[in-house]
């Protein structure tokens, strides 16, 4: 009877269910970043600013960013799985929070119209919506 564990060397058991997280990471990071561009560019054709104090905020802008601070949901989840005995509860839990941290600087810009406000919230929330419960069918 054949059994769904096997052993590595000097890595001890590692069982099938025990699915891969770092790559589907980065495509729900890669996911939420092109969520967060379209998400902007829709804003721009319908003549939202995109500006602050005077600034553009470049599309590309939304793209990095959104990917980077995905990456750092990815290695969260990572050290969740690891570290906790409920990594999907945990991570879900802190994600929301710091979700809700970074919507605080899209509320207080002083130099922002409504529809610029509006968008970035937005671009926050389609990034979320892609990464967190993708990190979290992961974690199960």
């Amino acid at each position: 009877m054949s059994r769904s564990t096997s052993i590595a060397p000097d890595h001890g058991p590692i069982t099938t269910s025990r699915r891969a997280l770092w790559l589907p990471g980065l495509a729900f990071a890669a996911g939420g970043a092109v969520a967060a561009t379209v998400v902007a560019a829709a804003a721009d054709a319908f003549g939202v600013s995109l500006e602050i104090g005077g600034e553009r905020i470049p599309l590309l802008g939304f793209t990095q960013l959104a990917f980077v601070f995905s990456v750092v949901g990815v290695a969260l989840a990572a050290s969740f799985r690891r570290w906790s005995d409920r990594p999907a509860r945990a991570f879900v839990r802190t994600a929301v929070a710091l979700l809700a941290v970074s919507l605080l600087p899209d509320f207080l810009v002083p130099d922002a119209d409504a529809a610029t406000r509006v968008t970035l919230i937005l671009t926050h929330i389609a990034v979320a919506a892609i990464v967190i419960p993708g990190l979290r069918s992961r974690l199960r």
